[in-house]
């Protein structure tokens, strides 16, 4: 019996190693080459890609409108450099140096460090079965009198918790937005990678066009690879156009021109939907897997219905990534675990427990 790593937020390798994916991708490389004069350069005659390259938009917006079953319009789109561009893009463009941030307790850790960067402090409110308490938000909103300018929140498939917000509690929170004068980062990067559909649709669909508060953040990170680079930020025109006025853009342009070429043909073939059914095929049957094994331990596990993690409260015995960094103050959560079950084989789940077996 020997530890296994389950603090890995990573796809194990055999979901990256599909020979109908590998055919898939490099049909769409391919063709990426074949406009090759647009897909290595800056822009074309009409102008620089500074919010990406407009197939690729199209593209993805014809792909996301099937998947969110929902309108999509290209000009609410900027292609970016993952998910965690596009939070970055939010914070550095729509708040200021000084101003509050509140996020879930616990919450995907990272954020922490994005959000500090850009000169935010922050502020925390606990997460409930059906998402962020409100209560709690408008209490802190009430409090500081303005001061907080940026709500950040995973509101589907929750890291670490796998909660997913209820489509009232996100109608309250667009509705704060409103009142109380802040912005919504909705960090969406399991939106896709559900086993267990929730109907749920994009918090971006939540907004009030008139006066727009949300940007929704997606990525292909979990549902093709990390090593992709390629997410999108979601959000109103007039929201979207100011995000290409940072440096590193404004100086390179948009970073992930070739990239996302490569994806257009991915796209637009149906080959970005059958890998999505396998990966979610997989992490679901894993996810059972581990949630079923510790409850065989004498656990209670949050089981959740897409995403990469499992959190649980141990029982005196860890292994994963204690939930004590998910806090802001790492004051809280020591006794919980984050579990992800996307980097491990079936065998290493199972075996990896043993050492957490009362």
């Amino acid at each position: 019996m020997a530890p296994q790593d389950f603090i890995k937020g990573w796809p194990h390798p055999s979901l990256l190693e599909g020979e109908q994916l590998r055919a898939d991708l490099l049909q769409s490389f391919k063709k990426s080459l074949d406009m090759s004069a647009e897909s290595l350069n800056y822009g074309d005659e009409k102008g620089a890609y500074m919010l990406g390259h407009p197939l690729f938009l199209q593209t993805l917006a014809d792909w996301l409108s099937k998947r969110y079953n929902a309108p999509v319009d290209p000009k609410t789109l900027m292609a970016t450099g993952g998910a965690s561009m596009g939070i970055d893009l939010a914070c550095c463009k729509l708040c200021k140096p000084g101003d509050l941030a509140v996020v879930e307790e616990p919450t995907y850790y990272l954020s922490f460090t994005m959000i500090r960067d850009r000169g935010m402090d922050l502020l925390g409110v606990p997460i409930q079965e059906d998402g962020m308490d409100l209560d709690a938000l408008e209490k802190l909103l009430k409090e500081k009198e303005g001061k907080i300018k940026l709500v950040y929140t995973v509101p589907i498939h929750h890291n670490p918790t796998g909660i997913c917000m209820s489509d009232e509690k996100r109608k309250r929170l667009a509705a704060l937005s409103q009142t109380y004068d802040f912005i919504i980062v909705a960090d969406e990067a399991y939106q896709l990678l559900e086993w267990d559909p929730t109907g749920l649709k994009p918090m971006f669909y939540y907004d009030t066009p008139t006066n727009p508060k949300i940007v929704s953040v997606g990525t292909f990170s979990k549902i093709i690879g990390p090593g992709i680079k390629v997410g999108w930020v979601q959000a109103a025109e007039s929201i979207v156009k100011q995000f290409p006025d940072v440096g590193f853009v404004d100086s390179g342009n948009n970073p992930v021109i070739w990239s996302s070429c490569n994806l257009i043909d991915f796209l637009q073939s149906g080959g970005m939907d059958r890998h999505l059914d396998a990966v979610r095929k997989e992490l679901g049957e894993k996810c059972a897997l581990l949630c079923k094994t510790l409850r065989e331990h004498g656990l209670e596990p949050m089981q959740p219905k897409g995403g990469y993690f499992v959190w649980v409260k141990s029982n005196g015995k860890m292994t994963g990534r204690s939930g004590e960094a998910m806090a802001i103050k790492k004051d809280k959560f020591h006794e919980y675990m984050r579990l992800c079950f996307a980097w491990l084989s079936r065998e290493k789940i199972v075996e990896g427990l043993e050492v957490i077996k009362p």
